[in-house]
């Protein structure tokens, strides 16, 4: 079973060394909360069976693509068109002008040309995620710098290449915000093949990953059996490792991989490379009629929305719904604006803003984020303790190079408590009132109700943290005036005898 329209993409697939299992694997249009199109099982799929194979040749890159050797790889480079995603994006849109000449014609024509991101909102609606990161990561201005700085001039030096007549319908900026979108929802990170020959039986090499600011995320916990662990890590050790993993990294469109959907907790199937093709390997068995699910790494929705364009909605504790991954993101400086406004001293300022700037310097994060354990961020509780420092113990800690230790007292908690009452403040509206919305508007617009869903999931978060927090620093109070009462008189006596002696 497949759609009609995927057919002769499905064709060409095959016909340029792809294979599927067509027996096993169908694709549907699915509802709008299970992600629109996607692929199904047509019969019982058994774990570690793989569902589809592409070559290399067929992956859509900057490698792969002719435009950057006919531009010429120096004057490519020069461009720096070698870095981000704008040669990505200009590959993909001089080989959509190509139309039929292009090698990837048919599995261009399938691809979205409409998109639900908040990318593409308008002002009435981005304001219903107010209070959220969403809207300031959504990087419209600088992609549109890239393209003005950029990409235009790349094309305006190529009429060769870049016809002045089809400028207007392949090379807008409006196609260029399209084509990014097509990437940011169904790239893949995928590390680059090697170049001699494997002999001898193939093995899986790893995972073809979307970790790093493309699509879908991948869990290497779930590999199959002899899969071995290639991915890039985070822990590189200085500048030049790092551009060795980026140069390893190649982020690329992989026909057929991106027509699978993506849930919370529901992946079943899982890309993964060797050094000519990639597979498509079920990672457990999937039964006749189920959806086969690829994975996005279990966004919180603020970053499901954000690329994708949707949230997943899914019971949680009690009778709300809603996201397990969600996360809040609270920044460095409304700690320290929280701080300077109770400490009220022009010398504190000074010496505030030396602590941060030393905080920053040693690698510290200038974003906080609070997760559904509704715990405060040790980092965030370390830099609060940081600010509060005399001044003897922040030179022993700068001396040594170490922020204090994330432990809570009653200042600490008390200003962190603060930090996040003013937090709650950002958001428009109240938990209440979008509950309330929630419950009387079940027919509200679409983008109306999936920033809805993003906000009420932050601040779920944010007052079940702040509740947590002022339960504990309630119970610390009760236990130090509880003590004080303990106190025996005598020892009281003895203690204000000595300080009046002094």
């Amino acid at each position: 079973m497949s759609l009609p329209e995927l057919e002769p993409f499905l064709s060409w697939f095959q016909s340029n060394g792809g294979t599927i299992d067509l027996d096993a694997v169908g694709f549907k249009i699915f509802s709008a909360a299970e992600g629109g199109r996607g692929a199904v099982a047509l019969k019982n799929i058994e774990k570690e069976q793989t569902l589809f194979t592409i070559p290399r040749s067929l992956v859509l890159s900057t490698d792969t693509s002719s435009l950057p050797e006919k531009f010429g790889l120096n004057d490519w480079k020069r461009r720096e068109l070698d870095k981000g995603w704008s040669g990505l994006i200009l590959c993909m849109m001089w080989e959509d002008a190509q139309a039929s000449d292009s090698k990837w014609a048919q599995y261009l024509v399938i691809l979205p040309t409409q998109f639900n991101t908040p990318m593409f909102w308008d002002e009435q609606d981005l304001k219903e995620l107010e209070g959220t990161s969403v809207v300031e990561k959504l990087g419209k201005q600088d992609a549109e710098r890239d393209f003005n700085d950029k990409v235009v001039p790349a094309i305006q030096s190529r009429p060769d290449l870049f016809p002045p007549e089809s400028l207007s319908t392949y090379y807008s900026l409006e196609r260029y915000h399209i084509t990014g979108s097509r990437i940011l929802s169904r790239s893949f990170d995928i590390e680059r093949g090697a170049t001699d020959e494997v002999s001898g039986e193939e093995e899986l090499d790893g995972e073809a990953d979307r970790s790093t600011g493309s699509a879908m995320d991948v869990d290497e916990d779930n590999a199959p059996a002899g899969v071995e662990d290639n991915s890039i890590q985070d822990d590189a050790t200085g500048e030049e490792e790092e551009e060795d993993e980026e140069d390893a990294i190649n982020v690329s469109m992989v026909p057929v991989a991106d027509l699978l959907n993506a849930r919370y907790g529901s992946e079943n199937a899982k890309l993964f490379y060797e050094d000519k093709v990639l597979k498509m390997i079920a990672t457990k068995r999937i039964s006749i009629g189920e959806q086969i699910w690829n994975t996005y790494n279990d966004l919180p929705n603020s970053e499901l929305l954000r690329k994708y364009g949707h949230v997943d909605v899914l019971p949680l504790q009690g009778r709300d719904e809603g996201n397990p991954a969600d996360i809040v993101e609270i920044r460095a400086d409304l700690v320290l604006s929280t701080y300077l406004e109770r400490s009220n001293e022009a010398a504190t300022t000074t010496s505030s803003h030396e602590r941060i700037d030393w905080w920053l310097e040693e690698g510290g994060d200038d974003v906080f984020v609070v997760e559904t354990n509704f715990d405060v961020p040790e980092a965030m509780i370390s830099l609060t303790r940081l600010l509060y420092l005399s001044s003897s113990d922040w030179e022993k800690a700068r001396e040594k190079g170490k922020p204090p230790k994330p432990r809570l007292d009653l200042q600490t908690s008390n200003l962190l408590g603060l930090v996040l009452q003013k937090r709650i403040a950002q958001y428009p509206s109240t938990i209440e009132e979008d509950k309330k919305l929630l419950k009387d508007e079940p027919g509200m617009p679409w983008n109306k109700y999936q920033a809805l869903i993003v906000r009420l999931g932050e601040k779920r978060i944010l007052n079940s943290t702040l509740q947590r927090l002022q339960t504990m620093v309630a119970a610390e109070k009760a236990k130090e005036s509880g003590a004080q009462k303990r106190k025996p008189a005598s020892q009281s006596s003895k203690s204000t005898t000595k300080k009046t002696k002094r």
